[in-house]
């Protein structure tokens, strides 16, 4: 029997460990066995590893990927979209499957709140077969239902993966928090999700977008994607000084929106105080339990301020952002965030590479 390497967490903030899975040698109907090409770390893989949120491990990590199929189960003869899918194709497909008969589903119209749903990457325990259901990994068997995209040729592998979930996960956050044409704009982080809101807030016609992070190589890439004005959470250490930055570039009243992308729950507390009366704020990069922080609720009456979260992302915002992609100069742009490809057996370095902040995006090529 056929088997594929992977690069699987096995403990907490222990080294990934490189083992081995049988590759089925037929699937099952809806299936589709994909032979990777690339897998995106995210920061949510990094909040994973550190373990901040619970998940069933051992696990192979990786909800962002692309591959060619290598053998098709019988009915999965379309992609999400409609096209017909064939042997050898190049897909992508979103990162998880919900049950579509819950309370959250049907009754509330929430399917990424499901009560079954289940991720690649996150959600499935790599000792139970079939194994093979993260992208870390030179195969992956995909669910009957998975919600496939087939990748138009003239949309490189790395703009899509450049991208990655922190399209599709802005996307679905921005219709919680929308920016209008002349919106003053904060974009808290400068990682790829706030590369992504801020790619999203230019494409609404955002009067002014500011973005604060680090380090400066992270800034760079910011300014690279239209940001009007950085802030370097280097430079001003103090929240209370990049308050003061932001209201000199805001008219003294503040941001219409404020996104929250950074991850860290500190950000939250000080993003409220960066909006303007009446503004708008998003949290959207708490997608783990990094823990708590002091916040003053007054704060949100005071300002009669609109706050809103959101979680994850739906087939049809990969949809939307494949066609963002295909039909706009963000391709490019995206594609231009790998900075670092790691081998499989390098695992490690590239997801202490993310850890540390030190490039771009980084991918893993089986």
């Amino acid at each position: 029997m056929t088997s594929a390497a992977a690069a699987v967490l096995v403990r907490y903030q222990q080294p990934l460990e490189t083992r081995s899975y049988p590759v089925p040698e037929s699937v099952g109907p809806g299936e589709a066995l994909v032979r990777v090409e690339m897998a995106g770390i995210c920061g949510t893989d990094v909040h994973l590893w550190l373990g901040q949120l619970n998940i069933p491990i051992p696990v192979i990590m990786g909800h962002e990927t692309v591959g060619r199929i290598e053998q098709l189960g019988g009915g999965l003869e379309r992609d999400w979209r409609g096209a017909p899918l064939a042997t050898g194709d190049r897909i992508t497909w979103a990162s998880s499957i919900v049950c579509g008969e819950c309370f959250y589903c049907r009754v509330k119209r929430q399917p990424t709140r499901c009560l079954s749903r289940k991720a690649y990457g996150i959600s499935y325990c790599a000792d139970e077969p079939p194994h093979l259901r993260g992208g870390y990994a030179e195969r992956i068997l995909l669910r009957g239902g998975t919600a496939v995209f087939r990748l138009p040729e003239t949309l490189a592998t790395e703009a899509v993966l450049g991208a990655g979930c922190a399209l599709t996960t802005a996307l679905h956050g921005l219709e919680h928090a929308p920016v209008a044409l002349n919106d003053l704009v904060v974009i808290q982080g400068a990682g790829p999700v706030g590369l992504a809101a801020l790619a999203l807030a230019r494409q609404a016609g955002a009067l002014r977008t500011i973005v604060i992070g680090g380090p400066p190589h992270r800034l760079e890439l910011a300014r690279a994607f239209g940001a009007h004005a950085v802030i370097s959470i280097e430079d001003a250490p103090d929240p209370l000084e990049r308050r003061k930055l932001v209201l000199e570039q805001t008219g003294s009243f503040g941001a219409d929106v404020v996104i929250e992308c950074a991850g860290h729950p500190s950000a939250v507390p000080e993003g409220l105080e960066l909006c303007r009366d009446g503004g708008r704020y998003l949290v959207l990069g708490q997608y783990a339990n990094a823990g708590e922080v002091p916040l003053n609720p007054h704060v949100i009456t005071r300002k009669q301020l609109q706050v809103a979260g959101s979680w994850g992302f739906e087939p049809r915002h990969v949809d939307q952002a494949l066609r963002l992609l295909d039909g706009s100069q963000w391709k490019d742009r995206f594609a231009s965030q790998i900075t670092h490809r790691f081998p499989l057996d390098r695992a490690n370095e590239a997801l202490e590479h993310v850890h540390r902040w030190r490039g771009g995006k980084t991918v893993i090529v089986p």
